[in-house]
């Protein structure tokens, strides 16, 4: 009764932002896409990374929230956090989350349909787009590599909030990995005589070596470990703390995470979205 109770909860919240946003997309009609409007979106999506290892980060391993045995859910199988992040993602596509070519589920398999009205996205995607879903790969890496380096080992009995706090991070990892579609869209529309050679040759590594600007790539390494630093310090009103930082992650973890693997995903999303592009 009260997990029903809660995705009731979670459902009204998701279908008020989504008519909210509906809203806010009516009255700014010029949603288009741009190389400096994807820049700027990729810019935003930093915070959201960064703000999501901060708050995993308070809770430790939890090994439990992992261990398909531990939950023992009635009419389920699976982890604690399979079971979170598939309802959850089954009520956010009750409220139309799903329809937005920004976003792409972790278990679309179980996908109910919308219960919402639709709202006419801006489709600058080739169809080919819609294939492309490397959340698999995510999930394995979040895992296995990034949660080792980011929590503490212990157990303090948070399952659930540890679960929640999970699924929040996986969403915003995978929605910038994902927004690669929409770089690459738009990298080609500026310079398709450079694209499409490589393109019809499906050639994998010249498209990478196109795709790839080292600088850049440093640049926002280094801007993702600056605002952990900054959003990630205790902040106190007393002169003395200021010269007594204290950390609620290692910044490293954020630009590591960039580097290891969403900067490489994303270029391998783009990659495989450039490879459609001509179908």
């Amino acid at each position: 009764m009260m997990i029903r109770f809660q995705l009731l909860v979670v459902l009204v919240l998701v279908i008020s932002t989504v008519r909210y946003r509906m809203a806010q997309a009516e009255s700014n009609p010029g949603n288009v896409y741009t190389l400096e409007s994807v820049r700027k979106g990729l810019v935003r999506q930093e915070d959201t990374i960064v703000y999501g290892l901060i708050d995993r980060a308070r809770f430790p391993l939890n090994s439990h929230t992992y261990e398909e045995n531990y939950s023992k859910i009635p009419g389920f199988c699976g982890s604690l956090v399979e079971f979170v992040v598939q309802n959850t993602e089954a009520v956010q596509a009750k409220a139309g989350r799903y329809q937005n070519p920004e976003e792409n589920a972790f278990f679309p398999e179980h996908f109910p349909l919308s219960i919402v009205p639709s709202y006419p996205f801006t489709q600058i995607l080739h169809p080919g787009a819609a294939s492309i879903n490397i959340n698999k790969s995510i999930w394995k890496k979040y895992f296995d590599e990034l949660l080792p380096i980011l929590v503490a080992s212990g157990d303090d009995g948070n399952y659930a909030q540890t679960a929640a706090s999970d699924l929040s991070l996986l969403q915003a990892i995978s929605r910038r990995i994902h927004y690669g579609k929409f770089v690459a869209e738009v990298k080609f529309r500026e310079s398709p005589q450079d694209y499409e050679p490589l393109i019809r040759a499906k050639d994998r590594e010249g498209l990478m070596k196109l795709l790839t600007f080292e600088s850049v790539e440093e640049m926002v390494r280094k801007r993702v470990e600056k605002k952990a630093m900054v959003f990630g310090q205790d902040v106190g009103l007393n002169g003395d703390d200021e010269k007594k930082v204290k950390r609620k992650f290692d910044p490293s973890v954020a630009s590591r995470s960039y580097q290891k693997w969403i900067i490489p995903l994303t270029k391998e999303v783009q990659v495989e979205y450039l490879l459609r592009r001509l179908d």
